[in-house]
């Protein structure tokens, strides 16, 4: 494989879904309509959202080999994404989300255990080879000392840094002034705020507050009402694209995907956000995560369209 240009830090999981006609309420139990098991893992999603674009994209990760882990590793590599940075620990299980979609309004609810993805230690970041990188993308379902080390090794070696702070964990505060561009929705927005001792506002002043943190950008996702984005040059809104929401799982790491696909192949930030805009609307008009996540001629077929 050439020389990867994007890393992304990240966790692998395997996802268990369940579809029901909504999402239950506390204490109660419903009949689900179908369930499905695919690869799952923020880290890994993001991954492959991205080869499926077209990046040359690895994946540093943890995935224990118990529990049919080498089966998670090998559909990595079958979606091009170089794995020659996972860990594979003969004696862990890798990470697991139990995932509920309602039927009614696509949403979902989603629980995760860490697995092997808690244990990614340090030595492991700093065997990292950043060479020739232009992005380092992390999430929060790993050690946030690992993702802090990370980006300071990341950023003396020149190459910026996203964080996509989901899900929101106390002390995710502490790594902003090592990130380049942050990608959070709505409630994790107003969550680091709040942490931050600030108050309720719309996205535009959330996301000045956060950028005043050290980010040079801030993107706020805000689903059906699009994104919210914060620079330099001041704050936009872009749409979202008119789709049928079908299920909502994994629209998040799609729209992180093609985002960093977008920008390491240095296109204009207007480009970048329609390109990420519309990646995402064809996941969330699809059933399934890494299954609805679009190719590359799909979203440039989309874009023609506008």
């Amino acid at each position: 494989m050439t020389a990867p240009e994007i890393l992304v830090l990240g966790s692998v999981n395997r996802d268990l879904i369940v579809h029901a006609p909504r999402l239950p309420l506390p204490g109660e139990t419903l009949r689900g309509q179908r369930f499905g098991s695919c690869l799952g893992g923020k880290g890994a999603n993001q991954a492959v959202a991205a080869a499926r674009l077209g990046a040359r994209v690895a994946l540093a990760a943890r995935v224990g080999l118990l529990e049919n882990g080498a089966a998670m590793v090998a559909q990595l590599q079958g979606e091009g994404v170089d794995t020659e940075a996972i860990a594979q620990p003969v004696d862990e299980v890798p990470g697991v989300a139990l995932i509920v979609v309602g039927a009614e309004d696509a949403e979902n609810q989603i629980v995760t255990v860490a697995g092997s993805n808690g244990t990614l230690p340090l030595d492991q970041v700093e065997a990292l080879r950043l060479d020739g990188l232009r992005w380092l993308v992390a999430q929060q379902e790993l050690p946030l000392a690992s993702v802090a080390r990370a980006f300071e090794r990341a950023h003396a070696a020149g190459v910026k840094t996203l964080l996509n702070a989901a899900p929101f964990r106390p002390g995710c505060e502490a790594l902003l002034p090592h990130v380049d561009l942050l990608v959070v929705n709505a409630l994790e927005a107003q969550a680091l705020v709040t942490t931050l001792g600030g108050a309720a506002a719309s996205p535009e002043t959330l996301a000045h507050v956060l950028r005043a943190k050290g980010p040079a950008a801030v993107l706020v996702s805000l689903g059906a009402e699009g994104l919210c984005w914060v620079d330099a040059d001041g704050a936009r809104r872009v749409p979202a694209r008119e789709v049928r929401a079908v299920d909502t799982v994994g629209a998040g790491d799609t729209l992180v995907g093609a985002l960093v696909t977008a920008l390491a192949e240095g296109q204009p930030i207007a480009d970048a956000l329609a390109f990420a805009q519309a990646a995402a609307a064809l996941a969330v008009s699809r059933a399934g995560v890494q299954d609805a996540m679009p190719r590359r001629a799909e979203v440039e077929q989309l874009l023609a369209m506008n």
